[in-house]
């Protein structure tokens, strides 16, 4: 059975697969990313990890992987394949995809993380069949990944969709990125556990917490709740306004606080259009298997590209 490698690296943890034409996970593996052992490290460990899977698709299908495709965290030059940076990972223009190359004997596609993720929501997920849709993961930070027409835009300089970045909350708290008020310090799952952890006092509070205390009708939870969805809605509704999506596919720690998360958002989104024209809201359906999925689909665009020989 053809079938390519795929490789979602994480600041913590690494996910594998090898995926089919179809976008059948044929077998899945995870190991720790292994930072604490130095970036060097790291990418030995991706190298040998992805030399363990084309190992047992071989054997186990009869052939070697056709093609691997890989999402890492950071910034990433997809057209160069390279990992320009990536703070926890200690990464620095790593050429990745070159040396996966050489240790695989195959091509190699490189992608960010969470465009590789929303790639695969918006082919096989949530998205499927939309022409225009925008994913949102909200986890530790927030990114999105504009999708047109079965692709995932990058930008002229691979930043495109960094709606984390957008400032809701002028004048409001120091994010790391040099600005203040950024979406990101008021509705991400991290900002609305450290507004939890204050709010009740308990500094092991996490933001799942608040989404139960919220439904069990806590005040002070619906408080810091609301404030995190009014803020989401304000930076949701700028990059609406912007790009037109006909669906808006929320993922991340956030979203698996279903109805609960949905509903207030649905409806603060509302409140705040006026001639733009509303997406379906709905959640990320591929939960954690987004990336390796996503990274599977890169893989074989690059070997049905007219221009990628079979190596």
């Amino acid at each position: 059975m053809e079938h390519v490698i795929a490789l979602d690296v994480g600041g913590t943890g690494m996910k594998a697969a090898l995926v089919a034409a179809d976008g059948t996970l044929l077998h899945q593996a995870r190991r720790a990313t292994g930072r604490e052992r130095g970036p060097d490290a790291v990418v030995e460990g991706i190298l040998g990890f992805a030399a363990e899977l084309a190992a047992h698709g071989a054997d186990r299908f009869g052939a070697p992987a056709v093609a691997a495709g890989v999402a890492v965290p950071g910034i990433v030059d997809e057209e160069r394949g390279v990992a320009a940076y990536a703070a926890n990972l200690g990464w620095r223009d790593v050429p990745l995809r070159d040396l996966l190359g050489e240790r695989l004997g195959v091509p190699v596609a490189l992608g960010h993380d969470v465009r590789t993720g929303g790639l695969a929501e918006g082919r096989i997920g949530a998205g499927r069949g939309a022409d225009r849709f925008f994913f949102v993961p909200l986890g530790t930070g927030i990114a999105g990944a504009i999708g047109i027409d079965g692709r995932v835009e990058a930008g002229a300089h691979g930043f495109a969709g960094e709606i984390g970045h957008i400032v809701v909350r002028p004048g409001g708290i120091p994010c790391p990125c040099g600005q203040r008020g950024c979406l990101e310090r008021f509705a991400s799952a991290a900002a609305v556990s450290q507004a939890w952890a204050a709010a009740c006092g308990d500094p092991e509070a996490d933001a799942a917490d608040c989404a139960k205390a919220v439904e069990s009708g806590d005040a002070r939870a619906a408080r810091v709740w609301q404030e995190a969805v009014d803020a989401l809605a304000d930076g949701l509704v700028t990059a609406l306004t912007l790009l037109d999506p006909r669906t808006l596919i929320i993922g991340g720690g956030l979203a698996e606080a279903g109805e609960t998360l949905f509903a207030p958002l649905r409806e603060a989104i509302q409140r705040r259009v006026t001639f733009q024209k509303l997406p379906t809201v709905v959640p990320a359906a591929l939960g954690d298997t987004a990336g390796c999925l996503g990274a599977g689909l890169l893989a074989w665009d690059l070997i049905n590209s007219p221009t990628t020989p079979r190596r």
